[in-house]
């Protein structure tokens, strides 16, 4: 999508959709924001904005009709800003209207429809798990992006019915009715793990990085197999246009679950970050980026975040093979607009940094909040306990409301925190100054884990940019 491209933006009457990322950084700010909800599985909507009587409380709400056993995770628009592209001509009608919600642990995938009555999401239609492993092969889906030539998908599981047969990967939505087209990959090449992906549409590639297969995750982390180095580490670039894969990074073995990935926004960047949870030699977590350099694809860690020191007695069982050392299990990254900061989730030790990335090679921390934690359990800012740790960050358009959730995967976090999760919600406000809790705004979710933010309007991991300026 070269910046040169025939646009039609003229034509687009959905006023989400922006040029550039600046453009969307100016925008009207997000009023409301969509929060998948598990055990039961359903989607919240909260009231975010400052000078609303409902601010900081749920204001709509759906269920899934299958309880406890689709297991929301992460979720996607139908369309972003992508549309504005030159290949999108003949979509000129179309709205963010529509939220694409897989259940990851039953590949039911919902799409539910916000655009008539925004606090309340309507069924619009359901993907069957037949339907979805039958026209792509892939199972357990997970992470949803709107991009060139329809809605991406990418799946944990492959193959079999237990979804280890491999290779996993993306399959394809069509933007319009939703059916499953099939699977993305052309040549999978080395790749045979999936997670996340995304791409630098202007050098026409995709990145796609490894969690594990289902049996890895589903029953919880695995320390047996995480000790001997199973999950994954590598980071995979595809040809967009071909589809085949071009080249594969290897951060190493002791680089254990290479998961978030996060490009810059500028479409004529071709750099971006990759969050690595831990490094079975120290329990550090660590964030990475990858750059290009003489027409190859280069990676190098930037960032590592060590072990925190805890008592044996406070810590999870889980942990305490490894002494007092608590990890801090980096479970989320997400990039501001202008490329100038990134914020990371440290979900083990309870903690969200904020780091300055204008110079990508050479970030410094700009910034922290402690919230939570296996040892620390640092309650929130106006006394009250908090559960779990920051786990899911969202960050809003114009780069100053940091959200965020508690839960990461119900079965990872009944051994983490096994006094059990109440879904909560809480934000940061971003000054000059770095990050501030925001008293006012403390949203319990009743009965219910609370896992990935979507925010009205589009947010920082939602949309891809096609134009500079």
């Amino acid at each position: 999508m070269p910046h040169s491209m025939h646009h039609h933006d003229d034509q687009v009457s959905d006023l989400t959709f922006y040029r550039t990322a600046y453009d969307a950084m100016r925008a009207e700010p997000e009023k409301l924001a969509y929060v998948a909800l598990l055990k039961p599985d359903g989607m919240a909507v909260v009231d975010v904005d400052p000078l609303s009587e409902e601010y900081g409380t749920v204001v709509g709400e759906w269920r899934a009709e299958h309880g406890e056993q689709d297991e929301f995770h992460h979720f996607g628009w139908n369309v972003c800003s992508s549309i504005l592209g030159g290949q999108h001509a003949h979509h000129h009608a179309a709205e963010r209207r529509y939220l694409v919600v897989p259940g990851i642990r039953s590949s039911r995938i919902y799409i539910l429809d916000v655009g008539g009555d925004p606090r309340n999401p309507k069924l619009h239609k359901v993907i069957e798990p037949s339907e979805v492993m039958a026209l792509s092969g892939y199972s357990r889906p997970h992470t949803v992006h709107c991009g060139p030539e329809g809605l991406y998908v990418s799946a944990l599981g492959a193959g079999t019915p237990d979804g280890d047969g491999g290779p996993a990967g993306i399959f394809n939505l069509d933007h319009d009715s939703f059916e499953v087209l099939g699977r993305w990959e052309e040549d999978h090449g080395s790749q045979f793990y999936a997670y996340d992906f995304w791409w630098h549409i202007d050098a026409n590639v995709l990145m796609a990085s490894e969690w594990a297969p289902p049996r890895l995750v589903e029953n919880g982390l695995d320390v047996d197999a995480l000790v001997k180095r199973q999950y994954g580490h590598k980071l995979h670039f595809f040809d967009l246009a071909t589809r085949r894969q071009v080249q594969e990074l290897d951060l190493g073995d002791q680089y254990q679950m290479a998961l978030e990935v996060r490009p810059a926004h500028d479409p004529s960047a071709t750099y971006g970050f990759l969050g690595v949870v831990v490094d079975v030699t120290s329990l550090a977590s660590s964030i990475w980026m990858w750059y290009q350099e003489n027409h190859r694809w280069e990676i190098r860690k930037v960032i590592e975040i060590p072990a925190v020191a805890a008592n044996l007695e406070d810590v999870p069982e889980i942990v305490k093979p490894f002494g007092g050392q608590v990890p801090p299990l980096l479970s989320d990254i997400v990039l501001s607009l202008d490329d100038h900061y990134l914020y990371a989730a440290l979900w083990g030790i309870g903690e969200i940094h904020q780091y300055d990335v204008s110079d990508p090679l050479h970030p410094f921390l700009a910034s922290r909040i402690e919230l939570g934690g296996m040892a620390r359990h640092t309650p929130f800012v106006d006394g009250r306990p908090f559960a779990g740790g920051p786990q899911m960050l969202e960050l809003s358009r114009d780069g100053k409301r940091l959200y965020g959730t508690n839960s990461l995967y119900s079965s990872w976090d009944d051994q983490f925190y096994p006094q059990g999760i109440p879904g909560f919600m809480f934000k940061a406000d971003i000054t000059d100054h770095g990050m501030t809790l925001d008293r006012r705004f403390a949203v319990e979710f009743s009965g219910t884990r609370a896992h990935q933010i979507r925010l009205q309007g589009g947010d920082c991991s939602t949309d891809s940019y096609c134009f500079r300026e």
